[in-house]
């Protein structure tokens, strides 16, 4: 069998080889010789400095460069696409950073060779870490918790970049967002009924400037993970979002209708009362057209759950072409 490990980094000369020579030390043995062929892929996303001049020099067999930083989650989907290209048939995702152990890659691989899960991930929660940032640590926690609940799977670190999967989970995954992968993925995984599990897994203290370079802020990438955590739930749960919002509006509306009404019967007449009539029929106007509007919203997830399907299957008979 053949593992593709990917790597997307963004100016990570410092630390790269360090990467790539742990994952050389592996042997079939460590994956009690299910595994006879490891290539390493690079993602060199825009680097300003030799990430990628340094990355062929320590061994990567592939380093696919973009001309400009387009974000981790489209390096991460390159990387997929390519790994797929060559014909793996499990596909290990880790950080350029040299946090995670590469070592731990068999731990990873494991339930997946033994048929027991679809898509692996590395839970820092549940395993040793030497240095994370107070700030790190309470945003991964409350980042974890929204995706748990988004989800529906009991994960105890959503934001782990170390995460293994199967050919056919990462033929089924198809990641929209730009920014970041990692929230996304577990909720497509679970809604398409994939197989998770989490291992324990070691996370050491960033060498170099000690600088992430995808949260510099963790304001800003609360925000717009945030945001792909909605997105992504919204659109596999459409009819109960909109549902949601339009019974929140229909209620109000009611209760502003029913003052309106109580006031009517007692004087006769609305009189003072004529602005709670008019937001009431304004908010029973709104929360009528937004449970609509997600009959319709799941009527179109009906439709794209058909081309997920049709997706699916032409990745499917594109690579095996390719093979």
């Amino acid at each position: 069998m053949k593992l593709a490990v990917t790597i997307p980094a963004y100016n990570e000369e410092k630390t790269i080889s360090n990467v790539i020579r742990e994952i050389r030390e592996l042997k079939p043995d460590d994956f009690e010789g299910k595994i006879d062929d490891i290539k390493i892929i690079v993602v060199n996303d825009g680097s300003k400095d030799n990430t990628a001049r340094v990355a062929k020099e320590a061994g990567a067999d592939i380093v696919v460069s973009f001309r400009r930083n387009r974000g981790l989650a489209r390096a991460f989907r390159q990387g997929i696409e390519t790994a797929l290209e060559i014909g793996a048939d499990i596909i290990v995702n880790i950080d350029a950073d040299g946090q995670y152990n590469a070592k731990e890659i068999p731990k990873l691989v494991k339930p997946i060779l033994d048929g027991k899960a679809d898509i692996v991930l590395g839970s820092r929660f549940k395993g040793w870490i030497e240095y994370m940032p107070m700030q790190k640590r309470i945003g991964n926690k409350i980042a974890t918790w929204v995706t748990r609940i988004a989800s529906g799977f009991p994960t105890s670190d959503a934001q782990t970049g170390f995460r293994a999967f199967s050919r056919d989970a990462a033929m089924r995954l198809h990641v929209l967002a730009d920014y970041t992968y990692v929230q996304e993925t577990i909720i497509q995984a679970n809604h398409y009924g994939l197989k998770i599990v989490e291992v324990p897994v070691q996370f050491r203290k960033r060498q170099g400037d000690g600088k992430s370079r995808l949260i510099s802020n963790i304001f800003g990438y609360a925000k717009r993970a945030g945001m792909i955590i909605l997105r992504s739930y919204r659109d596999y749960n459409p009819l109960k979002v909109f549902g949601i919002v339009g019974a929140i509006f229909i209620i109000v509306g009611l209760y502003f209708g029913w003052r309106v009404l109580s006031y009517y019967y007692a004087t006769g007449s609305v009189g003072s009362r004529l602005p709670s009539a008019i937001l009431a029929t304004l908010l029973l106007i709104i929360g009528v057209q937004t449970v609509v509007l997600g009959l319709l919203a799941d009527m179109l997830k009906s439709q794209r759950m058909l081309l997920d399907d049709v997706l699916y299957r032409l990745k499917k008979l594109e690579y095996e072409k390719k093979e």
